[in-house]
């Protein structure tokens, strides 16, 4: 999907579609920025997602919705095992937030 910073770029950012969201995907965001003991981005290492074959983490914190014609391209796909890793931390992260009232602990 293209980059929110600026979508006339032409550049795409990986993401991991994680399931449905009514007709609409949802989906987070991949980085290639390490940030040591961040509770918000889980690790899934590497892929084609990114043709230098840096490690990658998924940011867990925001979930994303867009529409299935927005998808410029399939760049790779995750296993089983990390793609429920992903799920799973998605879904353990966000019922946190939900426990506290919504709130992100930033």
């Amino acid at each position: 999907m293209p980059y929110e910073d600026d979508p006339s770029q032409g550049k795409d950012r990986p993401v991991v579609v994680i399931g449905r969201w009514g007709t609409d995907l949802a989906a987070v965001r991949l980085t290639s920025k390490e940030r040591p003991g961040d509770p918000e981005r889980l690790a899934v290492g590497t892929g084609g997602w990114d043709p230098s074959g840096r490690e990658s983490w998924a940011c867990i914190d925001r979930v994303l919705r867009f529409r299935p014609g927005d998808v410029r391209r399939e760049g790779s796909a995750l296993d089983r095992t990390r793609f429920r890793a992903v799920v799973d931390a998605v879904q353990a992260h966000h019922a946190a937030r939900a426990g506290r009232g919504g709130r992100s602990r930033r």
